[in-house]
């Protein structure tokens, strides 16, 4: 009999632990992936010393860099704080020995053991387990933006250092021309055909374009630690040739842009998943004014009695079955936690439309910006540097003639230069706006499936 009793007090405790391990799972399936950009990553050998490619950064990026690399564990560590939420609180073993055993009817007890499990109120569990879902969504969130975020300062890097360093073959090509015009200035003076102003001017663009392909070289320097910083590399590690971007124009509205940010952009879903989320803590605050339950189970071991005639069921051990509730008696906390969850929702919902408001403001002032440059990609590369070349061979014609100036001929050419930086210019200005658009927007702005995206030739 005693035998029977320890059998079922331990199939009893079984019981309780095994419910204790019963708790919702957060499947794999029900956690959505980062998205993972494609191409060639640094383990397949990627040489950016020889030539860099914008979207092979961008895949190097993904697996290099700390931001994001921080981001992706901070998503897994919420995905395993799901599986904790979620999971039944742990049971509790209390074991006493008595040195001086209790004498009762059946004989002395030399120890007692329980062990309990509490249970929260049915559908509490579950809804700990939405409000944490909301937190894996945003974490999965945050990762997307902190990659698309890294991606964007790769881009509009890349397009400066671009610029730069088509800025430093212009001045080099015009430091040459220059030199050349210096030299013929320098031979009409001493001739009679050009005065020494002409000379003089000839030598201060001269120096001045020295100076600003040295400041460019200088730029280059610091672009480029900046872009190294993005990939995680040493700040002077060279970069190659870089592959030139094409420019292409958006393919949607202003009010495209508009719609699209609502529903994609990283920041504003995640305003919503806050939304979301403390809504379903308002239905958990209510869950946390509902009694907790407990159940649990006791054992006492009893020794022999000492006595001359024991009774019938002398030594048997004790076995109880325990069962509690907790008892939410302190309204004015349980009011409290209602009235704190509900505040938090409006502040979410202020919040949410506070971005909306930020993100229409950032779309507009960067859709005048890349309109801007498209604009001036038109102006500087169809007319304005057509007419300077046109003026610069004129002028050029009539100095050898005897019917122009020098004068002339210098500063037209240095129009011409000026031209071509503003050219060079606005191209990176379009890629930087575009980045940032599309950063805001959430998709590829130059694609759609029935629109042909060609490309501007300037």
């Amino acid at each position: 009999m005693k035998m029977m009793k320890g059998a079922v007090s331990i199939g009893l405790m079984a019981g309780i632990i095994g419910l204790s391990c019963f708790t919702p799972k957060l499947m794999a399936s029900e956690v959505p992936a980062p998205s993972v950009p494609s191409g060639p990553s640094a383990g397949d050998g990627l040489r950016l010393e020889d030539q860099a490619r914008l979207p092979d950064l961008i895949v190097y990026a993904y697996e290099q860099n700390p931001a994001i690399q921080a981001a992706r564990e901070a998503w897994r560590a919420v995905v395993e704080k799901y599986r904790m939420s979620t999971s039944l609180p742990d049971p509790q073993l209390m074991v006493t020995y008595f040195p001086d055993p209790i004498e009762t009817r059946l004989g002395p007890q030399d120890w007692n053991a329980s062990i309990s499990q509490r249970f929260p109120f049915p559908g509490r569990l579950s809804k700990e387990g939405e409000v944490v879902a909301q937190e894996v969504l945003m974490a999965r969130l945050d990762l997307d933006r902190t990659v698309r975020d890294v991606s964007v300062a790769i881009q509009e890097s890349y397009h400066e250092l671009h610029y730069i360093r088509q800025a430093r073959s212009i001045a080099g090509k015009n430091a040459g021309l220059l030199d050349e015009l210096r030299k013929i200035s320098e031979t009409a003076y001493a001739e009679d055909q050009a005065t020494f102003l002409d000379v003089v001017k000839a030598q201060s663009q001269t120096g001045q374009l020295r100076y600003d392909m040295l400041l460019l070289e200088e730029l280059e320097d610091t672009e480029r630690t900046r872009l190294n910083g993005l990939l995680n590399r040493a700040p002077g590690a060279p970069i190659g040739e870089l592959a030139p971007v094409a420019v292409r124009p958006v393919v949607y509205t202003l009010d495209d842009i508009y719609a699209m940010a609502e529903s994609r952009q990283e920041e504003i879903r995640t305003a919503d998943a806050q939304v979301s989320q403390a809504e379903r803590r308002i239905e958990l605050a209510r869950y946390q004014n509902l009694p907790d339950f407990s159940v649990g189970l006791f054992y006492a071991g009893i020794g022999q009695p000492d006595v001359a005639v024991p009774p019938p069921d002398s030594g048997d051990d004790a076995v109880g079955i325990q069962f509690g509730v907790s008892i939410p008696l302190w309204f004015g906390k349980n009011t409290s936690r209602t009235r704190q969850a509900t505040a938090d929702a409006q502040k979410a919902r202020a919040m949410k439309a506070e971005r909306i408001n930020q993100s229409r403001t950032q779309i507009r002032a960067l859709y005048f910006r890349l309109r801007n440059a498209e604009r001036l990609m038109t102006l500087y590369g169809k007319e304005m540097i057509p007419q300077a070349l046109a003026s610069m061979e004129t002028a050029e014609t009539w100095f050898r003639e005897g019917q122009g100036s020098f004068s002339d001929f210098v500063e037209i050419q240095a129009t011409v230069y000026n031209f071509q930086l503003s050219l060079a210019r606005a191209r990176a200005d379009y890629g930087k706006a575009l980045a940032g658009l599309e950063r805001l927007a959430g998709l590829d702005l130059t694609r759609q499936e029935t629109a042909s995206a060609g490309e501007i030739k300037p």
